[in-house]
């Protein structure tokens, strides 16, 4: 007998995957955006700042709503991906993956640029003086250095990302097998007759996928902190 129904597995299989298509996408710009904030100074980094962490303090609905504005089939950018490219996010898992992605990138890059920032600046004057330019010095110093940040963000990206609820029902609704994610799955089931056994075993299966994120981000953050300092 299965433990779980095939539309609850179906919601968990899709949560993950959302999560880890939003982490794999995000990544790159967290990294980008984490290093600009850390090592330049410009006219707007306050703002660009705010604007990161903005998801973090608006209400998540909000954030989905604003997506379907803009990346909706009818939207200022969701036309013309769809007129020209095809590409259609507003009900549709990728879109899931969009919201996700949008809602814990302040995470990402708050653990991202934390690592970073600890990272001591005498090995970039060293690393000058012999001559190495600015894009060897991040990918040699800034990126090995700042790697146990960047786990964590990651890992704290994706137990958010399995978390998302506001803004993915705002953007691409709750629809079972291609939007309807754990946290929606929990919502339609809370809210039917005889539904609570199965909300049940949703609430398990994502504090267990929450935890073991957590406890896996911790563990691998401590292996690369001790193996860092091993290598100085």
């Amino acid at each position: 007998m299965e433990f779980f129904t095939p539309t609850e597995t179906d919601a968990i299989v899709l949560s993950i995957q959302v999560a880890l298509v939003a982490v794999a996408s995000s990544l790159p710009l967290g990294i980008a955006v984490a290093w600009v904030l850390v090592r330049f100074q410009f006219p707007g980094k306050i703002m660009l700042d705010a604007i990161v962490h903005m998801p973090m303090i608006l209400p998540p609905v909000v954030v989905g709503y604003v997506l379907l504005i803009l990346m909706g089939r009818h939207g200022i950018i969701g036309e013309f991906l769809y007129d020209t490219l095809g590409i259609s996010f507003a009900f549709t898992w990728q879109g899931a993956a969009l919201a996700a992605a949008i809602m814990a990138f302040p995470l990402m890059v708050r653990a991202i640029r934390l690592s970073m920032d600890s990272v001591d600046t005498g090995l970039y004057a060293a690393a000058r003086t012999l001559g190495a330019g600015p894009v060897h010095v991040f990918f040699t110093i800034t990126l090995p250095l700042a790697m146990p940040g960047i786990v964590t963000g990651c890992l704290l990206a994706f137990a958010r990302s399995v978390g998302e609820f506001g803004a993915t029902i705002a953007f691409v609704s709750s629809i079972p097998g291609e939007t309807q994610t754990m946290p929606l799955a929990l919502y339609a089931l809370i809210n039917t007759p005889g539904g609570d056994a199965g909300a049940l075993r949703l609430v398990v299966a994502a504090i267990v996928i929450s935890l073991v994120a957590l406890i896996f981000s911790e563990i691998l953050a401590r292996r690369m902190a001790a193996r860092s300092s091993g290598a100085k």
